[in-house]
C-alpha cells in the first residue's frame, strides 16, 4: 500500500484530524512538498507546524517504519536531512545514518479511499473506473484526454530519437526505419525495424534510379532471396518464372560489391496474415516509394495538408507482385496500391510523430502544430480500444481521440496505474 500513501500524501487526502508524532508533538501540514522521482527522500521542502514551529523538511513515506532499515536508508547519507518519517504501521524506531532519531507519523488513509482503490486494481471488469466516466466534467476530460494525447507524441519521440543515434544521427535514415516499422502493422514491426535497420541506404543509393536493383537489395536484405524461404509446393514455379532468379543473381552481385549480409528470414511472420500484408508485398511498396523518391523526411516535411502526406505516402508493388503474393505463387492482377485505411495508420503512426519529434529537434513549432492539426483532421481509430472506451461514455471522433485513450489504456489501464490517472483520482474521490 505505499504507492497509496504517496498518492494520499501528495493530493492531501489523509484524515487531517489529530496529527500527532510518535513523540507526541501536534503536526500541521502547511504544504507536502515536491515529490521526488529520483535518488533521495520522498518528498522534498514540505512546509510542516510541529508543536507550533514552522519547519521546512523533506519526508520519507513507507508502508512500514521497519522498510527504512529494509531499504538500507539507515546506511545513506541521503537520508541524514529526512525530519518526518509518514508510515501506515510504526513498528519500529527509526535512525539516520548519522544516529539521529526521525520523528513518526502514522497516516491513516480514509476508508473509502481504500476501498476504492482495491476495487481500481483488484476488479475485472474494465475498465474499473467506467462507473464515473459519464458524470466527470468535460473540461476535465478534455483536459486529459489532451495531455495523453501529448504524451504519447512524447512517447514516440523519444522512440524516434533513439533511431536517430542508432543511425548515426542521421534523421533521413531514422524516418526510413520508422516507416518501414510500421509497415509491419504490428505484426511485423520488429521484423521490419531489422530489415531496416540492415538496409545500408547510402549504397542503395547508387542504383537509386534502377528500380530493379533496389528491389534486388531491399528482398535480399531481408533474407527473402534464399530458395529455402520460398514455401517447398512453391520452390520450382518460382524457379522456372525467372523473377526470383534474377533477383538472386543481381543480389549476390550486389552483396559481393557493398559486402551485404541479409537478417535471419525466420522471424518473417505468415501465419493468420492477409497476403496483401505479406512481406515480400510491403517490401515491394517500399522500394517502389524510394524509387520514386517519395521515402524521404524531407520531402514529408514540405507536407501541408492531409492530402499532401496521403500523396507522400501513397504507393504500389512492382510488376512482378501485381500477380504474386509470394514468388511462385500467382494471383488475380492487381496494383496492390497501398489501401486508404493503411495510409491512415501510417500518417498517425509515422508522419505524425515525425512532425512532433524534428518539430522539436529543430525548435520549429510550425511542425508540431502540424503534428497536432492532422490529429485533429483525421478520423478516429476503430479498433477494440476505442470501442471500448465509446461504450464506456467516451466521446472519440478524432485521431487525437484515439491516441489518447490508446495511450491511457496502455499505460494506466493494463499497469493499474490508477494513481496517475486523472479518472482515477475521480474514482478515488467518491464517497
Amino acid at each position: 500500500m505505499e504507492q497509496l500513501l504517496h498518492y494520499v500524501w501528495k493530493h492531501k487526502l489523509f484524515l487531517i484530524n489529530e496529527l500527532k508524532t510518535d513523540d507526541g508533538r501536534n503536526v500541521e501540514i502547511i504544504d507536502v512538498g515536491l515529490h521526488n522521482n529520483d535518488a533521495g527522500p520522498d518528498f522534498f521542502n514540505a512546509k510542516i507546524k510541529m508543536n507550533g514551529t514552522m519547519w521546512a523538511v523533506n519526508v520519507e513515506i513507507h508502508d512500514k517504519s521497519s522498510d527504512w532499515y529494509l531499504h538500507n536508508h539507515d546506511k545513506d547519507k541521503a537520508y541524514n536531512n529526512v525530519v518526518l518519517h509518514i508510515t501506515g504501521l510504526n513498528d519500529t524506531d527509526i535512525k539516520t545514518e548519522d544516529g539521529r532519531y526521525v520523528p513518526q507519523m502514522v497516516m491513516e488513509v480514509p476508508q473509502n479511499i481504500r476501498d476504492n482503490y482495491r476495487e481500481l486494481i483488484s476488479t475485472d471488469s474494465y475498465p474499473p473506473c467506467y462507473k464515473i466516466i459519464t458524470q466527470l466534467p468535460q473540461l476535465m476530460i478534455h483536459s486529459w484526454m489532451s495531455a495523453l494525447q501529448v504524451e504519447r507524441l512524447e512517447q514516440k519521440t523519444e522512440q524516434i530519437k533513439h533511431r536517430v543515434e542508432l543511425c548515426n544521427k542521421s534523421w533521413e535514415d531514422a524516418y526510413f526505419v520508422t516507416l518501414a516499422r510500421n509497415y509491419g502493422f504490428g505484426t511485423n514491426g520488429d521484423a521490419f525495424e531489422t530489415w531496416a535497420m540492415n538496409v545500408p541506404l547510402h549504397d542503395v543509393d547508387h542504383h537509386r534510379d534502377n528500380l530493379f536493383q533496389i528491389e534486388a537489395m531491399f528482398m535480399g536484405q531481408a533474407g527473402l532471396l534464399d530458395i529455402n524461404t520460398v514455401p517447398e509446393h512453391y520452390q520450382r514455379d518460382a524457379v522456372n518464372e525467372g523473377y526470383f532468379s534474377k533477383l538472386s543473381s543481381e543480389y549476390d552481385y550486389l552483396a559481393h560489391k557493398f559486402g551485404l549480409k541479409p537478417m535471419d528470414a525466420s522471424i518473417w511472420k505468415f501465419l493468420r496474415m492477409r497476403p496483401n500484408n505479406f512481406p515480400h508485398i510491403r517490401i515491394s511498396q517500399l522500394a517502389n516509394m524510394y524509387y520514386e523518391r517519395k521515402a524521404g523526411l524531407s520531402l514529408l516535411m514540405e507536407c501541408r495538408t492531409l492530402d499532401d502526406a496521403r500523396k507522400v505516402l501513397a504507393t504500389h508493388v512492382t510488376p512482378y507482385w501485381e500477380t504474386h503474393y509470394t514468388f511462385g505463387s500467382t494471383s488475380v492482377k492487381n496494383e496492390k496500391k497501398i489501401s486508404s485505411f493503411s495510409i491512415n495508420l501510417l500518417l498517425i503512426n509515422t508522419a505524425i510523430p515525425m512532425f512532433f519529434a524534428y518539430g522539436k529537434h529543430k525548435s520549429d513549432e510550425s511542425l508540431c502544430d502540424r503534428a497536432f492539426d492532422f490529429l485533429e483532421e483525421l478520423k478516429a481509430e476503430n479498433n477494440f480500444i476505442t470501442r471500448m472506451w465509446s461504450e464506456c461514455g467516451l466521446k472519440v471522433t478524432s485521431a487525437g481521440d484515439s491516441q489518447a485513450l490508446i495511450q491511457l489504456k496502455k499505460e494506466y489501464c493494463d499497469r493499474k496505474d490508477c494513481l496517475r490517472c486523472r479518472i482515477g483520482y475521480e474514482y478515488l474521490k467518491r464517497k
